[in-house]
């Protein structure tokens, strides 16, 4: 895939591009430590989990979340997506405002009745 097919597509992916606003505007951690410490914090308002992501460390991101009552949504994009969107490999991501969590769930087609943020 060429780099200008490969940024064509990227952008027409909605959440990959809610997520590239959020992180410019500085509302987004990335990677399992600042995930767990902006739960500890209470910043966090959703965690997002790639489905790549290895077992050892969703575990640990499930109880962290569950502890501190952040809603955990696995989402369909690969590690790889997110990396070449964001300009970091990580498969742990934390919204920390409000208003992008709303939308997130709402792009990740996640019935949100039973996710209250």
């Amino acid at each position: 895939m060429t780099k200008w097919r490969r940024n064509c597509w990227l952008m027409n992916d909605r959440l990959l591009s809610l997520l590239g606003l959020a992180r410019r505007a500085g509302r987004l951690s990335l990677g399992n430590d600042p995930v767990l410490s902006s739960m500890e914090e209470g910043k966090a308002k959703l965690v997002l989990v790639c489905p790549d992501l290895s077992q050892r460390t969703l575990k640990g991101i499930e109880s962290c979340a569950e502890a501190f009552g952040v809603p955990l949504v696995t989402i369909e994009q690969t590690m790889d997506q997110v990396s070449m969107s964001l300009g970091k490999r990580c498969g742990v991501l934390a919204l920390n405002d409000e208003g992008f969590a709303r939308k997130a769930l709402t792009l990740t087609k996640t019935n949100g009745e039973d996710l209250i943020i």
